[in-house]
């Protein structure tokens, strides 16, 4: 099983890729540990750091809508960090 994920614009200047594939993750909470292992010590700090302004979703759905970071993922999804944003 695979699945694309696909960074912020902070989180590509940072991380230097705009989306990577990973195999083998079941759901939200493993994308984003291997996405922190794959990038290591220094830049999975800053991964980390980004995480706390993005939001996620599964193929154009927020996470917070499905399971959280239990939401299961399917051969083929789209993870999506998406820069959290607000305003009147």
């Amino acid at each position: 099983m695979s699945v694309t994920v696909e960074f912020t614009y902070d989180m590509t200047k940072a991380l230097g890729e705009t989306r990577i594939s990973l195999d083998g993750v079941g759901t939200v909470r493993e994308v984003v540990a291997q996405v922190r292992d794959r990038f290591g010590a220094e830049r999975g700090e800053e991964f980390e750091r980004l995480t706390h302004t993005a939001a996620v979703a599964v193929n154009g759905v927020l996470v917070n809508h499905r399971r959280g970071m239990k939401t299961p993922l399917a051969d083929g999804d789209k993870v999506s960090f998406v820069k959290s944003a607000s305003g009147g």
